[in-house]
């Protein structure tokens, strides 16, 4: 009975409904493992993802919309650009900062982003943004690439 109690406490309290998600036998594990990880623990295995598969869990959600407008403009001029901080400079902070603000990123996010360049820190974004974001970097010090 006490174990129907706190079920029932938990679904109210959460604002949108828990849809049940059935899980392959060979998955159990990884998934149950998964469950009991702290948001630190996540944050880090997905950085290990990253790293050893050469992914980026954001690259994925951004790319998907971007390639089916994308494909219909390829005559036309460049729509979409991929922003990539070629060096640093000498106002390291100012441009941790900028890259903070811009892509509202964490402040350990976005310090690995600077300390990584030359690295891509947007991908598929509009014109527009993409020379906002390159002028706020330059204006803090850093050395950004459209591409």
């Amino acid at each position: 009975m006490s174990d129907e109690v706190k079920t029932a406490a938990s679904d109210e309290s959460s604002s949108e409904p828990k849809e049940e998600t059935k899980i392959p036998a060979k998955f159990a594990k990884i998934v149950e493992e998964v469950e009991q990880m702290s948001v630190l623990d996540l944050n880090e295995l997905v950085k290990v993802f990253e790293k050893k598969f050469g992914v980026s869990a954001t690259a994925v959600a951004a790319a998907g919309p971007a390639v089916a407008g994308g494909s219909g403009e390829a005559k036309e001029e460049k729509s979409t650009f991929t922003v990539e901080l070629t060096d640093a400079g000498a106002q390291k902070i100012a441009v941790i900062k900028a890259v903070k603000e811009v892509l509202a990123l964490g402040l350990k996010d976005a310090k690995d982003k600077v300390d990584a360049a030359p690295t891509v820190l947007a991908e598929n974004m509009k014109k527009e943004d993409a020379e906002a974001l390159k002028k706020k970097i330059e204006e803090a010090g850093g050395k950004v690439t459209l591409k």
